[in-house]
């Protein structure tokens, strides 16, 4: 009986054993595929660096791969070319764009969000309503009424007008978000702040505001990006004195070709800065998009 019984507690054990072996291999494989794709996705940013590091005889007679059996043709000149003309200034009337359009629609937006989701006020509804309907409404279609009255005020071309359109367009989205997070927040711990005698703007500040990290980080890597790399509105509402990259780079195109050595540095710069800030922020990111989906 006893050599009969052991046969029948291996099976399970061996089964386990299998399931375990293939779950682990199974993982294995996943992560080999992800880093694969992560991989290709590099290429094309791995290609516009080693393009921007050549020079345009290089760039026009051999592919960028060429420099892996040719190193001798890595050169910073394009970069110091790229500085002497100007671009520099483009990169900071960028940064003085990206950042207080940033800012300005996250403040503001998680003040609208909080009191979306936990103040009571006549018509709330409604014109939380008026806000969602906001989302659907194309940047096309404000550009020449926003001009005109831009004019009207004497802020056309400046900086101050860019950032005024981009808040404008990001806070509907941004309050959509941050409301959508808000109210998935536990009732009690307002509840127990406010018997503690704490106003409503301590309360958003000391125990909301600190919650809504993860929100915060995804709307604000989502603004930033959308403004960085904007160029409708900069064609539109900037002028040479204060154009940002895109719009600079797009200037150096050619009618019958491309300023290689100028636009391949210019658009690496302009590509690194999302880039880091998304790597940065990934772990935040993904949070805040799965914020609110599940209760």
């Amino acid at each position: 009986m006893t050599t009969l019984a052991e046969p029948r507690h291996a099976q399970p054990i061996e089964r386990g054993l299998f399931s375990r072996a293939v779950d682990r291999l199974g993982g294995g494989l996943v992560q080999v595929f992800m880093i694969l794709v992560a991989l290709f996705w590099l290429i094309p940013t791995l290609g516009l660096l080693v393009v921007s590091l050549r020079g345009e005889t290089d760039n026009n007679s051999s592919g960028w791969w060429t420099l892996f059996t040719k190193p001798a043709q890595l050169t910073f000149d394009n970069y110091s070319n790229l500085l002497a003309s100007g671009f520099g200034s483009s990169f900071w009337n960028t940064v003085l764009i990206t950042v207080p359009a940033t800012l300005l629609v996250i403040g503001i937006a998680a003040m609208a969000a909080y009191a979306f989701a936990w103040i009571e006020f006549p018509g709330r509804d409604a014109v939380f309503l008026v806000v969602i309907a906001l989302l659907v409404v194309p940047v096309q279609i404000a550009l020449i009424p926003i001009a005109k009255l831009y004019g009207f005020l004497g802020i056309f071309g400046s900086i101050l007008g860019v950032v005024l359109f981009h808040v404008a367009f990001g806070l509907p989205f941004a309050i959509f978000l941050l409301r959508n997070f808000f109210v998935g927040i536990p009732r009690e711990l307002l509840e127990a702040a406010r018997m503690d005698g704490a106003p409503e703007w301590r309360i958003f500040a000391t125990v909301v505001f600190p919650l809504a990290k993860p929100a915060i980080a995804s709307l604000g890597i989502f603004q930033f990006l959308w403004v960085w790399n904007d160029l409708l509105v900069a064609l539109v509402f900037a002028d040479t004195e204060n154009q940002p990259m895109t719009k600079a780079l797009q200037s150096q195109m050619r009618q019958f070709g491309t300023n290689v050595d100028i636009l391949a540095p210019g658009a690496f710069l302009s590509l690194i800065i999302p880039l880091v800030l998304f790597f940065a922020f990934q772990r935040y990111f993904v949070q805040g998009m799965l914020a609110g989906s599940v209760k």
